[in-house]
Parts: C-alpha cells; sequence; structure tokens
C-alpha cells in the first residue's frame, strides 16, 4: 500500500474524529435550549450530570435510528433491550444508544489499530475490516449480557423484599405492588409492576400466558406463576412456613446457582474470545519481523504460500470465534429476539430465489425433511427450513466465488513477487545492505525486461532468452559479461518465467473451489449439530430446574399432572419436543402420553420424573409421588452445584482448545515452520554449492 494511501487513511481517521467531537459539541449546544434547561433546572443540585447524559443519549438514539447502516445494529439491540425494560421506552431508547454508542468507540479503536498494523498488505487489512463489522455483534451482545445478570441479582433483591411485604401484607399482589414501587431498581421495578397488572386483571390467566411470552428470563416465569396459582387457590402452611415464601426460597436458589455459573463461564471466557481474535491483527508484525531478521524466507511471506496460510489462519479465527460464542451463550433475550423477520424471509419470498432454493430443500415426509427438521427442534433454533436452505446456498456461491478470486489473486501475488523481490544469488540472514538491495533491486529489472518479452509464451527455452541477451538493444546489461555469465542471468531469468507461466488457474485449483463450496453448503448444517452437542451437555442442568418446579407445584391444591406437565414444557429447551407431544396427546391417555413420552427420551433422571408422572396420574397423589425431592433437597442442591462445576469445567476445556487454536496456528503455522523448513531447505542448498565448488 502507497504512503499516499496511508496519509489518506489518516486524514479520514482524523475527520471522522472531529465529526464525533463536532456532534458532540452540537448536542451540548442544543440542550442550553429552553426544554432542556428546564428539565436541568428541576435537576440542579440533585443530577444535573445525569440528566445531562441522558438526554445525549435520547438525541442519539434519533441520530443512530435516521443512520441506515447503524440502524440495523440499533434495532437489534434494541429488541434484547425492550424484553428487560417493559414498556419504558425512555429507559430503553437510552440504553441502546450508550451500548451502541460505547460499542462503535471500541470498533473505531480496533478499526484503527487494523490500519496502522495491516496498512501493507491492502487485502488483509479488508478481511480484518469486514470481520470488525461482525463483531460488533459480540460487543453489542456482551454488553446486553451484563444488564441481563444485572436484572438477575437484582431479581433476589426484589424476592427478599418481597418475603417482608408478604409478611405485612398476607396478600400477594398488594406484596408485588408495594416492592414495585422501588426507583432504585428500575428494571426489576417494570417487571414487577406488570406481573402485579397480570394479577389484578379480568383474565389474569391470558395476560399471564402473554407474559410468559415475553419475560426476560426463566425465573420471572416461575415467579409469576407461582404468584399467580397463589392468589387463585390461596397459600397454606407446610411444616409451619408458608407454601408461597417456600417457593420463592426455591426459585432464589436457583438463581444464586444460576448467577453463580454465569460469574464462572464469564471467568473462563472472558479471554478466550480476544485470544480467538489477536492472532488477525499481528500478521503482518510477523512478516515483518521474520523477513527483517531471515531475508531468505521473504518468498514465503510474500507468495502465494504466505498468504494462503494468512487466509488459513483468517479463516480458523472466524471458525473458532463463532464456535466460542456458542460455548459461552446463556442469555436468555437472545432466545426471544429470534422471534424476528430476518433477511432470509424477505429473500426467499423472492419468485426467482424461491424457486432456485426449493430445488434443494428435501420434500416434505422424506427422511431428510424429518431429519433437519428434529435437528432444528434439538439444536433450540428458530430458524425454519427455507431459511437453513437460503444460508447454505448463499454460502455454497459466496464459498466457491471467493475461492476462485483468492486462487487467481495468489497467482497474481506470486508473478508480483517475482517481479519485485530484490534478486539475489546467495540466502542472507539479516536485512541487506543499502548498497546490496540497490545492486539487487538492478538486478531485478533487468530481469523484468526479458521477463517482459516472454511472457505468456509456454516454448520458450534458455537459449531463446540467452540470444535476446546478445542482441544489440540491450546489450548494455552484458557489454562485459562472458558467455558464463550471460548463461547464468538467461538460466536465472528462464526459472523466473518458468514459474510465471505457471502462475493461472488451473482445473484442480476449480476442484478445491467446488470442494470448498461443499464444506460451505454443509456448514450451517454442522453449526447445528455443534450446537446439539453443547445442548446436550446442559440436560442434567435442565433435568435439575425440573425437578424444582416439580417441587414448588406438587403441594399446591388442586394442580395436577396436566399442569405440571404444561409448566414443564413452558420452561423447557432440551426436552420441550417430547414434552409438547405429551402436552397434545394427553387428552387421549395420560397413561399412553407419558410412555410416549418415556420412549422419546433417552435420559434416565428425566426418565425418572416420567415415572413418578405415570404413578402420579392412577396410583398415588403428587406430593407421595416426589416425596423425595423435599426430603433429598440438600442433596439435589449440592448435586447441582457439582453439576455446574462439570459443566463449566468441560465448557472452559474445549473453549480453551478453540479459543487457543488460531493463536497455535499462528506461531506454528506462520511463523516457527517456515524458519525451520526454510532454513534448512536453504542451509543444505548451500551446502551443495560449497560441495560443487570444491
Amino acid at each position: 500500500m502507497s504512503d499516499e494511501l496511508i496519509k489518506y487513511m489518516m486524514y479520514g481517521a482524523a475527520g471522522l474524529f472531529a465529526l464525533i467531537v463536532l456532534a458532540y459539541y452540537l448536542l451540548s449546544k442544543k440542550m442550553n435550549k429552553s426544554e432542556e434547561k428546564y428539565l436541568r433546572g428541576l435537576q440542579q443540585g440533585t443530577k444535573n450530570r445525569a440528566m445531562s447524559a441522558e438526554i445525549m443519549y435520547q438525541k442519539l438514539y434519533i441520530f443512530y435510528f435516521k443512520t441506515p447502516f447503524i440502524k440495523r445494529y440499533l434495532m437489534k439491540l434494541r429488541r434484547r433491550i425492550e424484553i428487560i425494560n417493559i414498556d419504558d421506552e425512555f429507559l430503553t431508547r437510552g440504553q441502546s444508544a450508550k451500548i451502541l454508542t460505547k460499542a462503535l468507540g471500541i470498533a473505531i479503536l480496533i478499526a484503527l489499530g487494523i490500519i496502522i498494523l495491516a496498512h501493507q498488505n491492502l487485502l488483509l487489512m479488508s478481511i480484518l475490516l469486514i470481520f470488525l463489522v461482525f463483531m460488533l455483534d459480540t460487543f453489542i451482545d456482551g454488553m446486553v449480557d451484563k444488564i441481563d445478570n444485572k436484572l438477575l441479582k437484582q431479581q433476589i433483591q426484589f424476592f427478599s423484599e418481597i418475603r417482608h411485604a408478604y409478611h405485612e401484607f398476607n396478600m400477594v399482589e398488594e406484596a408485588i405492588y408495594q416492592v414495585s414501587q422501588d426507583d432504585e431498581q428500575p428494571e426489576m421495578a417494570r417487571q414487577g409492576e406488570k406481573i402485579y397488572e397480570v394479577l389484578i386483571s379480568d383474565d389474569p390467566e391470558g395476560e399471564l400466558e402473554k407474559y410468559y411470552d415475553i419475560a426476560p428470563n426463566a425465573y420471572l416465569k416461575e415467579f409469576a406463576g407461582v404468584s399467580y396459582l397463589t392468589k387463585e387457590f390461596g397459600d397454606r402452611k407446610v411444616d409451619g412456613a408458608s407454601l408461597y415464601l417456600k417457593n420463592l426460597n426455591n426459585i432464589t436458589q436457583e438463581m444464586q446457582l444460576e448467577i453463580l455459573k454465569r460469574d464462572k463461564l464469564d471467568y473462563v471466557f472472558q479471554s478466550l474470545s480476544v485470544i480467538a481474535i489477536v492472532p488477525m491483527l499481528f500478521l503482518e508484525t510477523i512478516k515483518n519481523w521474520a523477513i527483517s531478521q531471515f531475508s531468505f524466507v521473504a518468498p514465503f511471506y510474500e507468495g502465494k504460500n504466505g498468504m494462503l496460510v494468512q487466509v488459513l489462519i483468517l479463516i480458523s479465527t472466524f471458525v473458532c470465534y463463532t464456535l466460542t460464542r456458542s460455548l459461552k451463550d446463556n442469555g436468555s433475550t437472545k432466545i426471544a429476539n429470534q422471534n424476528e423477520n430476518p433477511w432470509q424471509a424477505k429473500l426467499y419470498k423472492i419468485p426467482i430465489v424461491k424457486k432456485i432454493v426449493d430445488l434443494f430443500i428435501p420434500k416434505k415426509g422424506t427422511k431428510d425433511y424429518r431429519k433437519l427438521q428434529n435437528l432444528l427442534k434439538d439444536a433450540a433454533s428458530k430458524k425454519k427450513i427455507e431459511w437453513v436452505y437460503i444460508n447454505r446456498v448463499l454460502l455454497t456461491i459466496v464459498t466457491f466465488c471467493v475461492s476462485l478470486l483468492l486462487l487467481i489473486q495468489l497467482h497474481k501475488i506470486e508473478v508480483h513477487y517475482i517481479y519485485t523481490e530484490p534478486t539475489t544469488d546467495y540466502d542472507i540472514i539479516g536485512e541487506m545492505a543499502d548498497k546490496d538491495k540497490k545492486k539487487a533491486e538492478e538486478l531485478t529489472k533487468q530481469d523484468n525486461v526479458f521477463l517482459d518479452i516472454f511472457k505468456g509464451k509456454l516454448d520458450t527455452t534458455q537459449e531463446d532468452i540467452e540470444k535476446e541477451m546478445r542482441k544489440s538493444k540491450y546489450s548494455e546489461y552484458f557489454e562485459n559479461s562472458s558467455d558464463e555469465e550471460i548463461a547464468t542471468a538467461a538460466e536465472r531469468v528462464f526459472g523466473k518465467l518458468t514459474t510465471i507461466n505457471a502462475e493461472y488457474l488451473k482445473w484442480f485449483e476449480i476442484l478445491i473451489a467446488m470442494v470448498l463450496a461443499i464444506v460451505g453448503y454443509m456448514a450451517p448444517i454442522l453449526l447445528l449439530k455443534f450446537q446439539v452437542k453443547m445442548r446436550q451437555m446442559e440436560m442434567e442442568n435442565e433435568v435439575m430446574q425440573f425437578q424444582t418446579i416439580i417441587l414448588m407445584l406438587m403441594r399446591i391444591e388442586r394442580v395436577n399432572v396436566e399442569i405440571i406437565l404444561e409448566w414443564l414444557e413452558r420452561y423447557s429447551n432440551i426436552f420441550r419436543e417430547p414434552i409438547n407431544k405429551c402436552v397434545n396427546n394427553y387428552e387421549s391417555g395420560p397413561w399412553e402420553a407419558l410412555e410416549q413420552m418415556k420412549e422419546d427420551v433417552n435420559y434416565k433422571d428425566f426418565i425418572r420424573i416420567i415415572e413418578s408422572l405415570q404413578a402420579a396420574v392412577e396410583k398415588i397423589p403428587i406430593e407421595e409421588a416426589f416425596d423425595e425431592l423435599d426430603t433429598e433437597r440438600d442433596y439435589y442442591q449440592e448435586k447441582r452445584k457439582e453439576s455446574n462445576e462439570r459443566l463449566i469445567s468441560r465448557k472452559g476445556m474445549i473453549g480453551k482448545v478453540i479459543g487457543f487454536a488460531p493463536m497455535v496456528l499462528l506461531f506454528v503455522g506462520y511463523l516457527i515452520i517456515p524458519l525451520v523448513f526454510i532454513g534448512l531447505t536453504s542451509m543444505g542448498s548451500s551446502m551443495n554449492t560449497m560441495t560443487n565448488m570444491q
């Protein structure tokens, strides 16, 4: 890349920074108008700075909303935050603008770092900047997860205050209303107010179902459901204590375990995503260092082989980065956020696209169609089969085209390197002296004259080049040269010419591009299978959550097996499909429906729950069927903690292998192996030369 282009980039970055400063200045100036001045006057001496920041973020929200590219991220972010901030538009806008501002600030800093570190390689710099666009999602997800975790911690304090208010009022809805007036925890206060509105509505059961669809996490669903059941059927004493308060305590214990689990996962994965990305930023730095210290490796790093390894590192980084995100993923708001109208759905509505995609989709009712349906269900994916195949077809086309363009570019890189490489007849350790470098560049310039003459002529021989060198037009290069020196120069040029004439797109490279396209076609399915494997690790955790739900419901009067199944379906993730099937078939025969569900699952602990439900259907009361859940509560709690520890340990081990893979590939594949292999090859060549000279 030329110094002129670098200078323009620096000017552009400085101009962008100046625009940001100017926008901040204009917003601050606008706040001095009457309305903002009035608001600040009301806040004077209390929250002047906070209010000013809030107004600034409201203005920034409007600016982001009007900006085409940024609007996409803003709306995606807003959909997640508005689940937490129910019916609070001001808070939703403020938090959305604040998070997006921080994410853009980080992205701009990283973009400047990429330009500085990789400005010598335009292709690499372009790939890194494109990848940075996708990284914005990670920045945003991480910041929203902090709000989600903050809400979870607020819930523990909220439930603690509910206990005291319930003792005072002895009414569920009044206790919730009283605690929800706390403005110090606005996110949780909104949820409390919404649950209160549900409980006092004319159709609380219907409103409760609506709330289940928008609740930010399962624990608020449990709290809302238990509060409704207590309000409808009344509270009762169990071992001298309120059943409602005991259930609140059970939910609190579940939340505490979840908070500990998330904190440990955050600790384990806090640097893995960064470690997976960092190697990309130092490709050019390592390349420049290696060439400056060992000049004999320049053909590798400056040629197509070095570029090919760079591309492999970039691809491995992207794959490892995606898998690391999937491993750490635990945000509950993401599940609701998937119910959007994605670009795949819009693309599928185009007639020509629909016809092409339908050619690849298996026919309904076939084995392949059912297999893909089950895979989507097992992965808890909200995608439709049509969307999956749009991803597969587009990824195939893009992979094939990009592979061909990359292969063509690699050939161009190799030709360009031959035309620009300073020509020497010996290997150099370290940098060349200026005098030697100038002489080598002159030799390259001399060779290029003859390369231009014979380039593309595949039948050229070394003798043809020697004849051309002796012609009067180019005699100035060989005025005082002997026949041996001319022959040596012709041999050198002929070697370069052979390489240049061989640098074209070959049939097997097209075959490689087709193989890579097939890999791209399979990639969405492989990712779904990876998600299924990760979900299977959560099976034990979900079954233990089922045990807690049953423990809360089994002593409430008029609760039956069907109600328990409906609750399990509501909070299930991995076992949702068999539970849903059982609920649908329940009226045709409870025992048979449960027996079918037992055949559909193969997890021992869940089968034990199903057998207890079967006993509660025909033989004994629900409380007796699950009496061991209460008597062995402490044991199950310890088992749950130990299960979380094992889950975190396994995820951490897999995450470290995946996260460090690009780093290992960078140092081993891009630095150590080239240095060792090329060094040994050069040493062997030097030894042969010395032997021949003797």
